[in-house]
């Protein structure tokens, strides 16, 4: 008992672990979507015209293709619809719907397949079937594969907000692969929740990523990942709350379609029929305030200009092409985004007009014009028409309306009354006359934005030129500067050279002088040397005759020594005197002849001094005239030089206009060959395509002729029925 206890718990816990890894798992899916979508937030084709070849494809293999477009009606939001292309005995794998899918058969037949509450229905696809799926629900889309035709199923869907809201999903992704949710578990939890051997888990794990479009899978005995996947999601969350997935298709209930070639059309004339599919005619679109209308206008007819006054209508070109006229419903011409429009639609364009915005569809003369919608309908949804006689001008003051359009009681009269049709009307050369108005505002617009673009290029221009002129200007001065500088550092280099050259001339002058003072100063010693030995020889000669003679006197006069001695020493006295005398006389004059020379050397040094200032003067003036020679000189140079820099600008900016004016021509006529290329190959393709049209309406009226054969017996009562029809409409219109 408590071994199951035990057991039961953790498999409680196991389904409530699972069931947070699915939450997470579909979380990664959804981000991986969008990845796989391109740039976050699906944003491409804003615009109230997308065309064909402006689709963004979604999935592409060589079964099929999925490519959706964002169209805006700049006013309340952005519409996202996709267009699913399956070739013969293809298969859309499981999906599920995080939006409402409103969707329309275009061409081939097929099988629609999805989980409805606790059984499986499926349906079988037609040209011109209208359904409806509701968000949260799992569904699959095969392909017939027709042996005769072998038609691609083509399907036009949009995914709705909310059931009353046809602008496109918040999270921006319509639906996730049930495939990737499944697999997205790990191999144990997988094993456990499919109770399937190991290897059977390996092999759908290791299986190889495979598109969402395959080829057509065979019918097999074998239990399939379709059938595991939803014994996986009940074994996850129970049989009891998630029924839905219990894999048993119900026979009992048949699921009705609208197909708008089967049904009557609530509106025909010789010029077109037109048809509402709400929720009375198809049961699918209960719970939601969504339907579909179809629209098809022969040639040279016009569906009467009317608006919605509900919401914004969405429109897919089936067949043919025509012109979309719509007027700004604002008071007053500068409203901010508003204006009128008018655009050629072509079959694959979508476009969407906004709510109170009137409007009017014309087809060529030489072609019919089809086109099916999506719009929001209430019980109050009827378009006004503003011509013919369902138009509510009809239920105006007639006083009122001729003051309101300035006009007399028989003008307004005709006007109301002259257009005897109603809906749709005859309007021929309609669409041409738009074309044509078209083409020539596209004229004007091109025209004007290449004045634009010349203004614009002549600005830049003139600006680069100014900013040409500013740099050049720039550059001269900072050259001006910079030879300036130049020649002052050059000058005062010069000036720097020639000083220390003077100075050391100075210098070395001095330097001689000083040394021819020294060697007249050493001369002058030597001199006085000499002069000195020679007075010291002299006297020392003059002594030794002395001595001799005073020898030979006292051997001569010995005698008379004692007497003579006085004498003698009166006579050396008398000599030492005039030595002294000679050697004053002898100093003076020394001195006197140095003063004199010091006296001579400083008079020399004055001459020289000035002397030397009187040829720095010279020089000084001999400079000057010689830097006023050279800065003029320099000076026309540098006009010269200026004069030629111009010139050669000048030279220069002709030449880069000439080569601009080159290279736009160039352009020019390469840009018109690519038109020109462009324009064959677009007509190339629409005359392919007129004639795979002409062949798949061929194929339609045959159908329709043998199933009006079958239906003879009920065209009188029909017919009856739309009499009283049009008694009863006429009577609410006058009631109202």
């Amino acid at each position: 008992m408590s071994a199951k206890n035990s057991f039961s718990t953790q498999f409680q816990c196991s389904r409530i672990l699972l069931f947070m890894i699915i939450i997470s798992n579909v979380a990664i899916n959804v981000a991986a979507l969008k990845e796989q979508e391109g740039t976050p937030g699906w944003e491409w084709g804003l615009g109230p015209l997308v065309k064909r070849a402006e689709r963004k494809s979604v999935v592409s293999s060589e079964n099929g293709e999925i490519s959706s477009v964002r169209v805006t009606d700049g006013t309340t939001g952005s519409y996202h619809l996709q267009f699913i292309t399956l070739e013969p005995n293809s298969l859309f794998l499981p999906v599920v719907l995080h939006a409402d899918m409103v969707f329309y058969v275009h061409t081939g037949s097929g099988k629609l397949t999805w989980m409805d509450e606790n059984e499986r229905k499926s349906v079988y696809l037609r040209i011109g079937d209208v359904f409806r799926l509701p968000f949260g629900i799992i569904f699959f889309l095969e392909s017939n594969l027709e042996a005769s035709a072998r038609q691609k199923l083509r399907v036009y869907s949009i995914f709705a907000n909310s059931g009353d809201d046809l602008r496109e999903p918040v999270n921006n992704v319509p639906y996730s692969s049930i495939r990737n949710m499944v697999l997205g578990f790990d191999r144990k939890v997988l094993q456990a929740a499919f109770h399937v051997p190991e290897d059977v888990i390996d092999e759908v794990l290791n299986g190889t990523e495979v598109p969402a479009i395959v080829h057509g899978v065979p019918k097999s005995t074998k239990k399939n990942l379709w059938e595991m996947e939803a014994e996986f999601m009940k074994t996850l969350l129970g049989r009891g709350s998630y029924s839905l997935f219990d894999n048993k298709e119900n026979k009992k209930k048949n699921t009705k379609l609208f197909n708008v070639f089967q049904e009557k059309p609530d509106f025909q004339n010789c010029n077109g029929w037109s048809t509402v599919i709400n929720m009375k005619k198809l049961p699918a679109l209960k719970g939601s305030n969504i339907g579909i209308y179809v629209v098809n206008l022969t040639k040279g007819s016009m569906m009467a200009p009317h608006w919605n006054p509900m919401a914004t209508e969405i429109g897919i070109a089936v067949q043919g092409e025509g012109m979309v006229r719509v007027v700004c419903s604002s008071i007053g011409t500068d409203q901010q985004g508003c204006k009128n429009m008018r655009f050629r639609v072509e079959e694959g364009d979508v476009f969407a007009v906004p709510r109170f915005h009137p409007m009017a569809q014309m087809a060529f003369n030489n072609n019919s014009f089809v086109f099916v919608g999506f719009s929001t309908t209430t019980k109050k949804h009827h378009p006004q028409y503003l011509t013919g006689k369902a138009s509510v001008l009809r239920t105006l003051d007639r006083q009122i309306l001729e003051a309101s359009f300035n006009v007399t009681n028989t003008t307004m009269d005709q006007i109301l009354e002259a257009q005897g049709d109603s809906v749709i009307l005859e309007c021929t050369s309609c669409a041409e006359e738009e074309m044509r108005l078209m083409e020539e505002e596209r004229r004007r617009e091109k025209e004007e934005a290449r004045r634009r673009e010349e203004e614009e290029a002549r600005k830049r221009e003139e600006e680069q030129r100014r900013e040409a002129e500013e740099a050049s200007r720039k550059e001269e001065e900072a050259a001006r500067k910079a030879e300036e500088e130049t020649r002052e550092r050059e000058a005062e280099e010069a000036r720097r050279r020639e000083e220390e050259a003077a100075r050391e001339k100075e210098e070395e002058r001095r330097r001689q002088q000083e040394e021819a003072r020294k060697r007249e100063e050493e001369k002058e010693r030597e001199r006085q040397e000499a002069e000195e030995a020679r007075r010291k020889q002299e006297k020392e000669e003059a002594r030794r005759r002395e001595e001799e003679e005073e020898e030979a006197r006292r051997q001569e006069e010995e005698i008379k020594r004692r007497q003579e001695e006085e004498a003698a020493r009166r006579r050396e006295e008398e000599e030492a005197q005039k030595e002294a005398e000679e050697a004053t006389r002898r100093e003076e004059e020394q001195e006197t002849r140095r003063q004199q020379e010091e006296e001579a050397r400083r008079q020399e040094e004055e001459e020289e001094e000035s002397r030397r200032s009187e040829e720095e003067e010279a020089r000084t003036r001999q400079e000057e005239q010689e830097e006023e020679a050279r800065r003029r000189e320099e000076e026309e140079a540098a006009r010269r030089q200026q004069e030629e820099e111009a010139q050669r600008e000048e030279e220069e900016k002709r030449r880069r206009e000439e080569e601009a004016e080159t290279r736009r021509k160039q352009e020019e006529e390469e840009e018109e060959a690519r038109r020109s290329e462009e324009e064959a190959a677009r007509e190339e393709e629409r005359r392919r395509q007129e004639e795979a049209e002409k062949q798949e309406e061929e194929a339609r009226r045959q159908e329709e002729e043998k199933e009006r054969r079958h239906q003879g017996e009920e065209e009188t009562e029909e017919e009856e029925w739309g009499r009283h029809e049009l008694i009863r409409r006429r009577t609410l219109l006058k009631a109202a």
